[in-house]
This record gives C-alpha cells, sequence and structure tokens, in this order.
C-alpha cells in the first residue's frame, strides 16, 4: 500500500471531521441569576459525584454563619476538585440542604452570598442548575448547610 501525501491529508481530515461531530458541548439554557433551569450533558462526557460536605469548625469552636459555611465548605469543593484535575467551572448541579439558624430563622439571602462568590464570577462564569432544600436537621450539629456537588466535561475540550 503507498500512502500519498494527498492520501494522508484526506484521511487528517475525515479523522478531524469525526472528532467535531462527536465533540459535542455540554449546553446550559435558561440562565437565570444564581443558576440554569436546564444542563444537557452529551453521551460520553465524564462525570464526577462529591458526596454532601458542611463547613470545617472555626478555630474558636464556631461554625460560622449561612454565608460563612457556604464559602467555606464551596472552598473544600474546590480544592477537591482541582487536586483531580477538574475546577469550579465543571460543576454542573448543586444541591444544598439547610436548616434554620440559632434565631429560627433560614439565612437563604446568606447562602446566595456566599454561592455567589463561585458561580457567574469573573473566575467562573458558569452556573450550575440547584436545589435548596429546607431540612428540620442535619446529622454534625453547628452546620447550617450540607451541599452535594455533580461535575460533568467533555472529554478533549
Amino acid at each position: 500500500m503507498r500512502l500519498t501525501i494527498k492520501s494522508l491529508l484526506t484521511g487528517l481530515a475525515l479523522c478531524a471531521a469525526a472528532l467535531t461531530v462527536n465533540a459535542q458541548e455540554i449546553e446550559r439554557v435558561g440562565e437565570g441569576r444564581y443558576f440554569y433551569n436546564s444542563i444537557f450533558i452529551p453521551a460520553g462526557a465524564e462525570t464526577l459525584y462529591l458526596s454532601g460536605s458542611g463547613a470545617s469548625q472555626q478555630e474558636d469552636g464556631s461554625w460560622g454563619d449561612m454565608e460563612q459555611q457556604t464559602v467555606n465548605t464551596f472552598s473544600k469543593f474546590k480544592d477537591t476538585l482541582e487536586s483531580q484535575g477538574w475546577s469550579m467551572s465543571d460543576i454542573v448541579q448543586v444541591r444544598a440542604f439547610a436548616v434554620a439558624g440559632p434565631d429560627g430563622q433560614l439565612d437563604f439571602a446568606g447562602f446566595n452570598r456566599g454561592y455567589s462568590q463561585f458561580f457567574g464570577t469573573e473566575e467562573n462564569a458558569q452556573k450550575p442548575v440547584r436545589s435548596f432544600v429546607q431540612i428540620a436537621g442535619l446529622v454534625v450539629d453547628g452546620w447550617l448547610i450540607e451541599i452535594e456537588i455533580r461535575a460533568a466535561r467533555v472529554l478533549g475540550q
């Protein structure tokens, strides 16, 4: 079999076309202030699921308010993702489970203040889909929020 430059270039062009067709992107639809309504993950995308996590206790023994706990929890997720070669922009879903604070009030605004430091920012323009659910209690006394995430990325992009 004799390879010519023309046949080699034709073969490379066909391979590139095949990769372009298969390299679908993650599609985000219905952008809101803090999240998207829908995110479509194409076949063949790589996914990562991180279990629910909450804030770390502060040096003084306190846990902080809702905003502090949200920032602390997402900071831990960021460290975990980056240590495994992922980024915050790969997060496609956030599930947050929250309880009322000592005053009996659920601080949803505090959650949004902390959350917005990580999504829809100059550093990370992406926003996931999300759920925020009030529950009666969490496993760790002192936690006001427990968050779990799902991440996805298209290989080769």
